[in-house]
């Protein structure tokens, strides 16, 4: 039996052949258990892609000449100019990024200026034609970027302890191109708890769960002002309060830029029904992430064993929010590489098939209205198939594998986007 979103692709598929001429009509089903991607013909993939918008809604920065366990094989960003034009990417929001610190004078400092330093580097890449990627704005931009035959970046932010506790921080962000803003990382600020509270080692003890409740009053200002700049608010790796209350505050929609689902890998920086709910009900996108470290199948009890067994032998703690978390409280070197050695040998590669069953997910609970990708690569993300920016067509291939047509299929690489973008901008007084 062709499951119904098979049906639905073959009849839309067809009917677009006037614009996409390589799209065939064939069955699209695969039974042999063989990843998705590797079961599409390449040109049914290439023509749609092609066409399309193809925008990654969320990349850490790479600083040139600064080493990082990070960047891709090469030493090299994962989202590289090249890699973007070998992979026919057309865009990507560039995280302007910072982990948890001291929440005082020096460490607000020491947030500021690593932020930046992640600005010039963006504008720096822009700057230099050879790479011929532009800074992006607005929806438009984007756009017009696309039929210029140009890669764009849209800059994003994330983590207000770069703010400080100064709200207004934020219109000089904006002013320097800034249009996605996320309030938190790992560990709570002054503006919002996050989904991952962290080890205080000062204390000897890990934060609370929370801290405000979810958004503190900064953290409401800010959702506000973030509105009224025309920015996109991004509710990854908040707490689920947090993120609930900013859906009740914002009056734009708001995306997730790089968050996965919580019902199919029960980490606690995924996301709940009841929050993919309200960011669909709210018009907004959820970007689901090749990170197989939040794509892992978390009802298979043997995995979950043997990472317990691997953290007690590391001597972390066992129930919080694995399966590479905490890794950091490990003060040894060489047993925290054995840690993470593994718990990667256990979860394995990863694979596109992976990150499609939290597309279907997604799309079967919320609408294909409602979906999109963040890669969260140089910053730990990548799996086999999908790497780096390079390897993007495999995504392609793999949701026309699974029946989703190419208007399916251009909502997800980037026309979700690109509504929410529309909608939060503020109109030219």
């Amino acid at each position: 039996m062709i499951h119904p979103r098979i049906g639905k692709a073959l009849a839309a598929s067809c009917s677009m052949v006037a614009l996409l001429v390589l799209v065939s009509c064939g069955p699209r089903a695969d039974d042999t258990g063989r990843d998705a991607a590797e079961s599409t013909p390449v040109l049914d993939a290439q023509a749609i892609h092609q066409h399309a918008l193809v925008l990654d809604a969320h990349a850490d920065i790479e600083i040139p000449g600064k080493e990082s366990r990070y960047a891709g094989a090469d030493g090299l960003s994962k989202v590289a100019p090249d890699k973007m034009k070998a992979g026919g990417v057309d865009a990507v929001v560039m995280a302007i990024a910072v982990g948890p610190g001291p929440r005082n004078a020096a460490g607000y400092a020491e947030a500021r200026a690593t932020a930046d330093e992640e600005l010039a580097a963006v504008i720096g890449l822009t700057e230099d034609s050879a790479n011929n990627t532009v800074l992006v704005r607005s929806a438009d931009e984007l756009i017009q970027a696309h039929e210029d035959g140009k890669s764009a970046l849209i800059l994003g932010f994330q983590n207000a302890r770069i703010l400080g506790t100064d709200v207004s921080a934020l219109d000089e962000f904006y002013a320097a191109g800034v249009r996605v803003f996320a309030l938190t990382h790992m560990g709570h600020n002054d503006f919002a708890d996050s989904s991952r509270p962290i080890y205080l080692s000062e204390l000897n003890t890990h934060e609370a769960q929370q801290e405000h409740g979810g958004l503190s009053a900064l953290g409401r200002s800010a959702i506000t002002r973030i509105n009224d700049l025309g920015g996109i608010v991004d509710v990854s790796q908040l707490s689920k309060a947090a993120t609930l209350q900013v859906l009740s505050l914002s009056t734009a929609p708001v995306i997730a830029s790089h968050s996965n689902v919580r019902r199919l890998s029960d980490v606690s920086r995924n996301l709940s029904d009841e929050e993919l709910d309200g960011i669909a009900k709210a018009g907004g996108v959820v970007h689901v992430a090749p990170f197989r470290g939040y794509l892992f199948d978390s009802s298979d009890k043997n995995l979950d064993t043997q990472i317990r067994a691997a953290r007690r032998t590391a001597n972390i703690e066992e129930n919080y929010y694995y399966p590479f978390e905490l890794y950091w409280e490990i003060d040894d070197t060489v047993v925290q590489t054995a840690f993470l050695n593994t718990v990667s040998d256990l979860l394995g590669p990863g694979s596109v098939n992976d990150l499609l069953n939290h597309i279907d997910y997604i799309v079967d609970r919320v609408g294909i209205d409602h979906v999109g990708i963040g890669t969260d690569f140089n910053h730990g993300s990548g799996i086999n198939g999908f790497d780096d920016a390079s390897e993007a067509l495999n995504v392609t291939r793999g949701l026309l594998a699974r029946g989703y047509t190419a208007e399916d299929i251009e909502k997800i690489w980037g026309g979700n986007f690109i509504r929410v973008f529309r909608a939060a901008a503020v109109p030219a007084k």
